[in-house]
């Protein structure tokens, strides 16, 4: 039963903008000091709940020569930016199941100014998640659990990895159509069993949209309407391959009148146009349309562009082999 309808103000919904994370794939986290600070003083005037800063990444695993520091996200770089963080928008980061040291690298949060660790997993590392889960929580973390990739799980491993989760301390369940394959009926009805478990053991419930086949926006509204509170979104839909739900979008729908557009408006102007003009490449064309029509990871469209082709058949076909 939907909740609330499109013209409302629900007092539950959550904003989370994950234009330096999500996007940071687009450019190896590579953004400037100013970039960082006005979209963080934009996403605080824009009404924002949480900006997530970047990743989480072990520096054994991947090398900071190659990568912005927003890979990293050491608290201290987050502290330049943010000082005390004095504000009422909070802060994000993400932590990968694999790709982080999270005993080592995550410090208590009386030490840092990261108030959100959000967890992403695949649906076989569940055990590994829930630790992360508990050792964050004990750190004194708000969590989220991001299942990556459910477009290709089975519906009972879903359900059973939600019913472990919903077991733990972790605050927020999320949905996350990575590969941009859902239509708005598939996410209602995900939206749906993600609640029924969310209710069961009072949890919060998130989305996270890609665009593959131009629907972030509408798959975060309908998933709204079924009564999900955490949405996440990027300015200029900034993310990997076809990119994310737009913040201007969101924020341009929601009626509470806490969310301003203006900021992210601004944003755009002074700072997204310009790294478009630089050659960094996100958002919905024709080759991610083409994965997310045939739920595969997008690498095959990265890959695609980076080399200029445009023999869009030849890919459809290299795609259905790959079935």
């Amino acid at each position: 039963m939907a909740k609330g309808d499109l013209l409302s103000v629900r007092e539950d919904v959550r904003v989370v903008d994950a234009t330096l994370r999500d996007g940071g794939l687009c450019n190896d986290f590579y953004f400037t000091d100013k970039f960082v600070k006005d979209l963080y003083n934009n996403n605080v005037n824009a009404g924002v709940d949480y900006m997530e800063f970047g990743y989480k990444a072990s520096k054994d695993m991947f090398d900071p020569e190659k990568f912005g520091q927003w890979k990293f996200c050491d608290d201290e770089d987050i502290r330049k930016v943010v000082g005390e963080n004095k504000t009422p928008m909070k802060i994000a980061v993400m932590a990968d199941v694999g790709r982080c040291n999270y005993k080592r690298d995550i410090r208590p949060k009386k030490e840092s100014p990261v108030d959100l660790v959000r967890i992403a997993t695949y649906i076989n590392t569940i055990p590994v998640a829930c630790d992360m889960i508990e050792h964050c929580h004990k750190l004194g973390y708000e969590t989220s659990i991001n299942i990556m990739a459910i477009s290709k799980n089975r519906t009972e491993d879903i359900c059973a990895a939600l019913d472990i989760f919903g077991k733990t301390s972790v605050d927020t369940f999320y949905i996350v159509d990575s590969y941009g394959a859902f239509y708005p009926e598939q996410i209602r009805k995900t939206s749906q069993m993600y609640l029924e478990y969310a209710n069961k053991y009072k949890k919060n419930v998130g989305i996270h949209a890609h665009n593959n086949q131009s629907l972030a926006f509408a798959n975060t509204i309908d998933a709204l309407q079924e009564g999900v509170s955490y949405l996440d979104a990027t300015v200029m839909g900034m993310g990997r391959g076809a990119g994310n739900c737009q913040s201007e979008l969101l924020i341009g729908f929601l009626k509470n009148p806490k969310y301003n557009v203006e900021p992210i408006l601004a944003h755009i102007e002074n700072h997204m146009m310009k790294l478009k003009e630089e050659g960094v490449k996100w958002g919905f064309d024709i080759p991610y349309i083409l994965t997310g029509q045939q739920n595969s990871h997008p690498r095959s469209a990265i890959a695609f562009q980076k080399e200029n082709r445009t023999d869009y058949r030849q890919l459809r076909l290299e795609l259905l082999d790959m079935e």
